[in-house]
């Protein structure tokens, strides 16, 4: 018997970009730009890669095409999303990206769509959820470790919960791939931590139910070798598109 093309098709996976001034060959030009690092590891994990620009507030037409959401990494947030005045060391903050991604998860979120939070991303998850967020990590555990210079990723070990989504997917140490000067503070209402750095930052949180939420402070899309939440994620997309799809 012939599958179901809802059976056999490859979900759809949004990636939220920035918008920014970029050159390429002759060009200097406004720009929606992403890693490609993104793009390939949802490749290789069974998914469609389909970038979003920020432009404005998200539509629920947007999200009715998508089968599952990587909320992607990329500029601090907005202090007064969570009732903070600016830390000297949060600068870059990008208004629009905050207010699409913001609004593009709510959607997500109603609508059950699966969601995988990387960086930036855990953050607008926790803060939209109710939490807030450590400015300047240096500040409170002493070190850099977790950035130690722009544009280089550090390894950092870090160690699972027990029990967990994260640990059933990526067991109980990754070997994390972080470029971060921020974290969690207060985890938000619904979130339960589920990964942890040898410094007590939290490095990974995780929805205490309903559909599949993960975020991780790490870069998984930085270890070419390893693609387990990519694939965690695709598979509930896939899941998610069929029961939609019935």
């Amino acid at each position: 018997m012939a599958s179901n093309d809802s059976d056999t098709r490859r979900p759809v996976i949004g990636l939220p970009t920035y918008a920014e001034r970029t050159r390429f060959g002759h060009w200097d030009v406004d720009s929606a730009v992403l890693p490609r690092s993104y793009a390939d590891m949802t490749e290789r994990a069974g998914g469609i890669p389909v970038l979003l620009p920020p432009m404005g507030i998200a539509r629920p037409e947007l999200v009715d095409r998508l089968d599952g959401l990587v909320l992607t990494g990329g500029a601090d947030l907005d202090p007064s999303r969570y009732g903070a005045s600016p830390h000297p060391a949060t600068r870059g903050t990008r208004p629009d990206r905050d207010e699409f991604e913001f609004s593009l998860f709510e959607l997500a979120r109603a609508a059950g769509i699966p969601v995988l939070a990387v960086c930036r991303g855990l953050q607008v998850v926790n803060v939209a959820l109710g939490g807030t967020l450590l400015q300047h990590l240096p500040d409170v555990v002493g070190h850099t470790e977790h950035s130690t210079s722009p544009g280089v990723f550090t390894v950092t070990t870090v160690r699972t919960l027990p029990g967990s989504r994260v640990a059933a997917i990526a067991g109980p140490e990754v070997r994390a791939h972080c470029h971060h000067h921020q974290a969690i503070d207060t985890l938000a209402p619904g979130l339960t931590a589920s990964a942890h750095a040898a410094d007590g930052t939290i490095e990974a949180a995780e929805a205490d139910g309903g559909p599949f939420l993960v975020g991780v402070q790490w870069h998984p899309e930085e270890n070419a070798t390893d693609h387990r939440l990519m694939r965690a994620l695709v598979e509930q997309a896939a899941l998610y598109g069929r029961e939609r799809n019935r």
